[in-house]
């Protein structure tokens, strides 16, 4: 009986017709593309502004994310507000760690700083500062009352970022119902229009009194 013995075959190759080559670069095209559809999803960095005067003297390394009670007892005067977002790079990765600081005005439209010699009364239940660390996911959020307008400032939050002794950045977040108010604030346009709309709150859908402050670092 005749055995049959396989006999091995060299591989065989493609010739490299127009047509060959063509389709292989369609194959590739995904590759080609990429640096290109990364490049398109770039996030603008958040515009900076000024520290301002009433940046605390001796920050409260103990405060947390809740401005409206200093004791727990009482809880301050004005209009609840909750403040959320996540801070992430240009790439729209998330920035774990970051401290987050927030300082604002009382419900009467007076900071609560040594400085401030307004007549407008203290509320003795506002903090009127605050600080988060973002979380794993960029996170961050702060309970807090709506500011009010004082004599030449529209409605505003003061927000610094920072990684141990590092300064990120300083900004302000404005109000989306103000813009009458933001339209006559001097820091608020001197913006060019798409920075301006970097610095105004959102509206959260489905939560109320709630705004949305993305913040994207260089």
């Amino acid at each position: 009986m005749t055995q049959k013995i396989a006999v091995s075959r060299a591989p065989t190759f493609e010739p490299q017709s127009p047509w060959n080559r063509q389709r292989r670069l369609l194959l590739l095209s995904p590759l080609l593309v990429l640096p290109a559809a990364r490049a398109a999803t770039n996030l603008v960095a958040t515009p900076s502004q000024m520290l301002g005067p009433f940046y605390p003297l001796r920050p409260d390394a103990a405060a947390g994310n809740d401005l409206t009670t200093v004791d727990g007892k009482g809880r301050a005067q004005g209009r609840a507000l909750r403040i959320v977002g996540r801070v992430t790079d240009t790439t729209g990765r998330a920035l774990p760690g970051l401290l987050v600081e927030i300082w604002q005005t009382n419900a009467h439209g007076r900071y609560h700083h040594p400085h401030d010699d307004s007549a407008a009364p203290l509320d003795p239940n506002f903090r009127g500062y605050g600080r988060a660390t973002t979380g794993i996911d960029g996170a961050y959020r702060f309970a807090t009352i709506m500011p009010v307008a004082y004599p030449g400032r529209t409605p505003h939050v003061h927000s610094r970022l920072s990684r141990g002794e590092r300064e990120l950045l300083v900004t302000q977040m404005y109000l989306p119902d103000a813009a009458a108010a933001n339209a006559r604030d001097g820091l608020f346009m001197s913006l060019r229009e798409a920075a301006r709309r970097r610095l105004v709150g959102a509206p959260e859908s489905g939560a109320a009194d709630t705004l949305r402050f993305d913040i994207v670092l260089e």
